[in-house]
């Protein structure tokens, strides 16, 4: 008959959610609020999302899987977008020395080797399979705290075998665990101790972001442009060499000084520009100008108890698009979004609304995914969240917990933690 409309045939729905929130692009209040929402799902995408009678109205749930949301708040999954998570060992010895001194000496005459070129060697002498075991781990739990997206960056290789080693083992993350691994070729985070900085930059170009390119291990190309690391210059030309190939640019700045790196960011159009703690605000007006949305890590912030944490108001102020992300590494061993949230929160003054669009739609835009997740809408990946919660605050509230109660990957439940008791 004219005007009836043929149902589509559901696979999972989530009824009477009391609070739902789907983070849309348009969403006034940030979040995109609905109260005592519907949410249907066939095969990994969401096919309705909306009040019971707009959801009911276009779904046929007969023979569906149905998840009672009474009492809950459901939201996108988490994106992680800026993470270091495949490492040899541990920095735990100079972590907790470093709560005392952060001099060097004192701590080399502890026995107690620092820093990243520390964490390269542990690296370097680590197994394939002894780091993918080591990452398998915390991305499982990653994902039981919400986050059904995560960006791994190598780095802790400096090496051609040992970046690809990192590489290939993204690859292996991404296949076999129910995640998406987005790969990032940071072979540019510092250079070895027995070679220059210019022969190591001659290697980047010529042999490791060819073969990464060619071996489609990596979507984007990290380096980290800051003072006693690489200039903007140096910073320029690998990035601009790894465009040529393909890989997307992205890039570490303004963390510890402002020598030019966000200028290039905005210069560029990058992907995403990450840290920020000492970017002028002419160029965060730069940066939103150009699209570029910032990635900031308040756990960082915290783990070293940094001189100048990051400003976030001022960037919302130029409507810069926010993204928040873990930092997981060595010497920010975090791997709970939620965690980050309320350290931007009570560290950074970031509202709740603000802190959950950051840490879904925010970091799905910061790795160039905002077409197909990070938040609930119709045709995108049906990546959720069920929160033990019927107020979206809580999850900044409940300090150091979780409050994930569910989380559904692609249209599949991926952990219960009702049935994990």
């Amino acid at each position: 008959m004219k005007g009836i409309t043929k149902k589509i045939r559901a696979d999972l729905l989530i009824e009477n959610c009391t609070q739902l929130l789907t983070c849309r692009k348009d969403a006034g209040d940030l979040i995109g609020l609905i109260e005592n929402g519907y949410l249907a799902i066939a095969g990994e995408k969401i096919i309705s999302v909306g009040t019971k009678e707009e959801v009911m109205a276009l779904v046929d749930i007969n023979g569906a899987e149905i998840i009672d949301g009474r009492g809950k708040s459901v939201a996108p999954g988490f994106v992680d977008a800026h993470t270091h998570l495949i490492f040899g060992g541990s920095r735990v010895k100079e972590y907790a020395a470093r709560m005392i001194t952060d001099d060097i000496e004192t701590l080399e005459r502890m026995g107690i080797k620092t820093g990243i070129m520390a964490t390269v060697e542990m690296t370097r002498n680590s197994s394939e399979e002894a780091l993918f075991f080591a990452a398998s781990n915390r991305i499982k739990r990653m994902l039981h705290s919400g986050t059904t997206t995560v960006e791994s960056k190598s780095g802790y290789g400096l090496s051609t075998p040992s970046e690809i080693k990192i590489l290939e083992i993204n690859k292996r993350l991404d296949k076999d665990l129910p995640m998406d691994v987005v790969s990032t070729f940071l072979g540019a985070h510092g250079w070895p101790k027995d070679i220059s900085k210019e022969r190591y930059m001659d290697m980047l170009v010529m042999d490791m972001i060819p073969y990464v390119a060619e071996e489609g291990l990596a979507r984007f190309c990290d380096i980290w442009c800051d003072e006693g690391h690489f200039t903007a210059a140096e910073s320029e030309k690998i990035l601009k060499a790894a465009k040529s190939f393909g890989l997307q640019p992205k890039i570490h700045t303004d963390a510890y000084s402002y020598i030019g790196g966000s200028d290039l960011a905005a210069e560029m159009k990058m992907v995403s520009a990450d840290h920020l703690n000492y970017t002028p605000k002419n160029v965060i007006r730069k940066l939103a100008e150009q699209g570029v949305p910032g990635v900031l890590l308040p756990a960082i912030d915290f783990a070293v108890k940094h001189p100048k944490p990051f400003e976030v108001r001022p960037m919302l102020d130029e409507n810069l698009t926010i993204a928040l992300a873990t930092n997981c590494c060595p010497g920010c061993y975090v791997e709970s979004m939620q965690f980050v949230m309320a350290l931007a929160c009570r560290e950074h003054r970031m509202k709740a609304q603000e802190a959950i669009r950051a840490a879904t739609l925010g970091g799905a835009t910061a790795l160039g995914l905002e077409g197909d997740r990070g938040s609930l809408e119709v045709n995108k990946l049906a990546d959720i969240q069920i929160w033990d919660a019927s107020q979206f605050e809580e999850v900044i509230y409940h300090i150091g917990g979780n409050i994930v109660e569910k989380v559904i990957k692609r249209g599949k439940v991926a952990f219960d933690n009702k049935m994990d008791f």
